[in-house]
């Protein structure tokens, strides 16, 4: 039974995955064009502490419904210097999701209210007053010596 339940899961993540796959294809990717484009509207930015410390290098802004509701879905890895920042949003879950993450809740002036560190797929997290979230790698928070308190800002590109 146990096989057949894993299998299961199996099966529903991959027929999401091509779900939001094909749904977010650009209209040249989807008539053979080579050239593959980024989503529009999608934009990454640089996430820093006020101390000009960076948290994430390349991190993508996910302000409006579509881009906030794909999220990290559809992702085999995340790189450490990858991560998304959804906003507004006071939680998150990680279903259908493929890896571990860390989540960083903030409140509307940018400062970490919490830290959801290695959050395994199938699990959701969420912080009282928390106005935007920031998903990286699992372990990043650590190496990177993101603590409660600290004040982030989004860079320019």
């Amino acid at each position: 039974m146990f096989q057949s339940h894993r299998r299961r899961q199996k099966q529903v993540v991959e027929f999401v995955d091509l779900l939001v796959r094909d749904a977010f294809e650009t209209p040249a990717v989807a008539y053979g064009d080579i050239a593959r484009r980024a989503p529009k509207g999608a934009r990454t930015r640089p996430v820093q502490r006020f101390d000009g410390a960076v948290v994430c290098e390349r991190c993508t802004i996910a302000d409006s419904p579509l881009p906030r509701m794909r999220g990290l879905l559809g992702k085999r890895d995340l790189r450490s210097d990858e991560g998304v920042l959804l906003r507004p949003a006071g939680s998150v879950h990680t279903f259908f999701m493929r890896f571990p993450i860390d989540i960083v809740f903030l409140d509307r002036d940018g400062r970490v209210l919490r830290i959801a560190e290695s959050v395994t797929p199938w699990r959701t997290a969420a912080a009282r007053g928390a106005k935007a979230v920031l998903e990286l790698r699992a372990g990043e928070c650590a190496r990177r010596r993101l603590l409660i308190g600290d004040m982030l800002e989004v860079g320019t590109a």
